[in-house]
C-alpha cells in the first residue's frame, strides 16, 4: 500500500496498516476510514507517515480504462506464469489507487521522445559496436578513484575499519550520501549514525565498499543530455531494482544483500554508456519499444544490433569491478542461460518489479517479463511479491533522497 506523509493525509483515506506508536501502542486499526479528528491524533502523536489510500467509490474510476492500460505493460509477458499474474495484480491494484489520489493515466503523446535531432553518434548503425561505445567513453573520463582506494584498504593486511573510514572520510560528498543510506529505512538502524568509523563498524568494510562503488557511479554520469532522458527517472528504477533484490537476495541463505542493491542499482549501466556514445540510436530505440509495446532491451537489438548489458560487460571488466558483481548485471536479461543462474535471476524478477512498480508513476516501458524457471530459482511463493512490495514503499522515497 502507497505510504503518505502526514501533510497528504486527507479524511476518507483507509489505512492500509495496524497504526502503532513509537512507544509500540495500538493507535488505530487497519480498514479505518480516516477522519478529522483521527488525522489531529496522528499529528499530535508526532507520526509523520502512515500506510494509507483514498478509497474511490465506482463512479469515480473508469476500471476497464485502467486494466486497459495496465495490460499494455504486461503484452510481452507470461501470463501463465503465476508470478507475473501476482505481479500484474499488485501493479492493477496500484495503478487504481493512483487513479483514485488523483493521478491521471497519461496519453498517446507523452510515451513519445523530445527531439534529439542535434544529437551526434559516434558511429552508424554496422560501423562499431560494444568495444567502440566503452573505448569512446573511457578516453574521455575514468572512473572515480574513491572505490579502488576503499578496496586497496580492505585488501592490505593491516586494514581495518579506521583506515576505510578514513579513506571515504577524503570525498564530501560520498561520506554524506553514505550516512544518509546507513539512516534510512534500507538498514533500519534504531539510533542514528553519526559517523563514517561508526557505519563501517555497523554495516561491514566489504559492505560499505560496495556501497560507495553504487555511489560512485551515480556521480560519474552527470552529463546525460536532459532531452534525452530523465536521470532522476533513470535511477529511480535503478535504485527501486536495487530495493527489490536486495529484498529478494534477503530471503536466500548466504547472500550478501548490499550486493544485490548495488547489482540493481547498476544493471542499466550499459545503457548510460549508450546514451553518451549513442544518443541518437539511443532515441531511436526508446520510440521503437514505446510504440511497439516491446521491452527495451529488445528494441535495443533490433535498432542497433547490440543491446546495454553487451556494452556493460565490457565496461566491468574495464572498470575492475568485482567478477560476480559484473556476471549479475550482465546476465541479469538471460539469467537461465548463465551457468550459475540465481544471481542474475534475482535481478532479473527485481528488474520485472521496478517496471511493475513504474506503470503507476508514469513509465514509458512495457515489463521485460519473467523468464521460466528464474522465480521458481528463488523458492518463494508469488504471493512474496506483495510483501516485498509493501517494504519497498517504506524504502523508496528515503533512499532516493539519500543519493540525490
Amino acid at each position: 500500500m502507497p505510504i503518505c506523509t502526514i501533510d497528504n493525509i486527507k479524511p476518507g483515506m483507509v489505512l492500509g496498516a495496524d497504526l502503532i506508536t513509537p512507544d509500540g501502542r495500538m493507535l488505530l486499526p487497519r480498514g479505518v476510514t480516516l477522519e478529522e479528528r483521527h488525522i489531529e491524533l496522528i499529528r499530535k502523536m508526532g507520526i509523520s507517515e502512515i500506510d494509507a489510500w483514498a478509497e474511490c467509490t465506482p463512479d469515480q474510476v473508469d476500471t476497464a480504462r485502467i486494466e486497459d492500460y495496465v495490460r499494455d505493460f504486461f503484452l510481452y509477458a507470461n501470463p501463465d506464469n503465476p508470478a507475473v499474474l501476482e505481479l500484474y495484480r499488485l501493479t492493477l491494484e496500484r495503478t487504481g489507487q493512483a487513479v483514485c489520489n488523483g493521478w491521471e493515466l497519461p496519453d498517446t503523446d507523452t510515451r513519445r521522445a523530445v527531439s534529439v535531432e542535434h544529437l551526434d553518434d559516434i558511429f552508424l548503425k554496422g560501423l562499431g559496436g560494444p568495444e567502440q561505445c566503452v573505448s569512446h567513453e573511457l578516453e574521455l573520463e575514468s572512473f572515480p578513484d574513491i572505490y579502488f582506494r576503499i578496496r586497496e584498504v580492505l585488501e592490505s593486511e593491516s586494514g581495518n575499519a579506521d583506515k576505510i573510514a578514513q579513506v571515504v572520510s577524503t570525498d564530501v560528498g560520498l561520506s554524506s550520501k553514505l550516512l544518509k543510506l546507513v539512516n534510512s529505512p534500507f538498514y533500519g538502524f534504531p539510533s542514528t549514525i553519526d559517523s563514517i568509523s561508526r557505519a563501517v563498524a555497523l554495516v561491514g568494510g566489504n559492505e560499505l565498499s560496495t556501497l560507495a562503488l553504487g555511489v560512485s557511479t551515480i556521480s560519474y554520469f552527470k552529463d546525460i543530455p536532459r532531452e534525452l532522458v530523465d536521470m532522476r527517472t533513470f535511477w529511480r528504477h535503478s535504485i527501486s531494482c536495487g530495493i527489490f533484490a536486495r529484498i529478494l537476495a534477503s530471503e536466500q541463505q548466504g547472500l550478501q544483500s548490499e550486493r544485490f542493491f548495488i547489482g540493481g542499482l547498476l544493471h542499466d549501466v550499459g545503457r548510460l554508456i549508450m546514451f553518451k556514445t549513442l544518443p541518437y540510436a539511443s532515441t531511436e530505440a526508446m520510440l521503437f519499444a514505446r510504440e511497439n509495446s516491446i521491452p527495451l532491451v529488445e528494441a535495443e537489438r533490433e535498432t542497433m544490433d547490440f543491446c546495454h548489458t553487451d556494452v556493460s560487460r565490457i565496461l566491468m571488466r574495464e572498470w575492475k569491478f568485482p567478477e560476480s558483481l559484473g556476471e549479475m548485471i550482465n546476465n541479469h536479461h538471460d539469467p537461465m542461460n548463465y551457468p550459475n543462474p540465481l544471481e542474475p535471476a534475482i535481478i532479473h524478477v527485481a528488474d520485472n518489479m521496478a517496471n511493475a512498480m513504474a506503470v503507476a508513476e508514469g513509465g514509458m516501458y512495457v515489463i521485460p517479463g519473467i523468464v521460466d524457471g528464474a522465480w521458481e530459482l528463488l523458492g518463494l511463493d508469488p504471493s512474496f511479491m506483495g510483501t516485498a512490495l509493501e517494504q519497498y514503499e517504506r524504502q523508496i522515497d528515503q533512499i532516493m533522497d539519500a543519493f540525490f
